[in-house]
């Protein structure tokens, strides 16, 4: 390939990284707060979800876009104060109180007994140092919160200059958001008391699949199976040596990074 050919092409990578991570900062922002005023008339502004960069394909995520589409034009104006309302209440029965039995942090979901602040929160704390990254309150929102994830996961496509971050990205979604991302998004989205939180959930979960299939792709590496993925993360333990993991008290939810 000529050196204009190979130019091309790393702009076009360099463009494509650019744009994903401002769509999975766009995701994070919606899933960090309840929706305001504000926040609503910039979605109808710029037309979301039909504004991100990454065009979905699969029969699963088209079936996302339509039902954020769907939600969005459900959302309330801002005068409907009981439509107002019932966005936040929804919000924090998701998010906050935990209501419908759904958490946005992943040790609930992987831990065998279902508890906050587990392994999988150290393990994700040890990439967020291996980037010298840090939460920025751990106690009120821990390491492992979906949003902080997708930070990470914006903040290695955005910062990345060669295939080694694009790696490091896409080993991550394979080792944690991916292995709960689905059951989160099936359970809010059947859970959910308005359109537009289920709809995220079915979006963001359709969005890091498809994703992690293009950097599949990129990288020419053949995505994992969920078996061998699985496999991966077993804990290793020497033999005749029993492993402690930490518990921790449970914290209350707040902010971000």
């Amino acid at each position: 390939m000529s050196g204009a050919g190979a130019q091309m092409m790393q702009q076009s990578l360099n463009d494509f990284r650019q744009a994903v991570a401002e769509d999975l900062m766009t995701l994070a922002l919606l899933h960090n707060a309840e929706l305001d005023a504000g926040r609503i008339e910039q979605i109808r502004a710029v037309g979301f979800p039909d504004g991100l960069a990454l065009r979905l394909k699969s029969d699963r995520a088209l079936e996302a876009l339509k039902l954020m589409r769907d939600a969005v034009s459900y959302l309330p104006q801002p005068d409907d104060s009981a439509g107002m309302d019932a966005l936040a209440a929804d919000y924090a029965d998701i998010y906050l109180t935990y209501k419908l039995r759904v958490s946005p942090c992943e040790s609930v979901w992987l831990d065998e007994d279902g508890l906050i602040m587990q392994e999988p929160m150290f393990q994700i704390r040890d990439w967020y140092r291996k980037y010298e990254l840090a939460a920025q309150n751990w106690r009120q929102r821990t390491d492992d919160h979906l949003v902080l994830q997708l930070h990470f996961v914006s903040y290695l496509l955005s910062s990345a200059q060669d295939t080694d971050r694009l790696a490091d990205a896409a080993r991550f979604l394979d080792e944690h958001l991916l292995r709960w991302i689905l059951y989160f998004a099936e359970r809010v989205t059947a859970r959910c008391g308005t359109p537009f939180y289920g709809g995220l959930a079915a979006l963001t979960a359709m969005y890091v699949d498809e994703l992690r299939d293009l950097l599949a792709v990129i990288l020419d590496e053949p995505r994992p199976s969920a078996e061998e993925i699985e496999e991966r993360m077993k804990p290793k333990k020497n033999e005749g040596e029993f492993q402690e993991i930490p518990i921790v008290s449970v914290p209350s939810n707040t902010p971000s990074w």
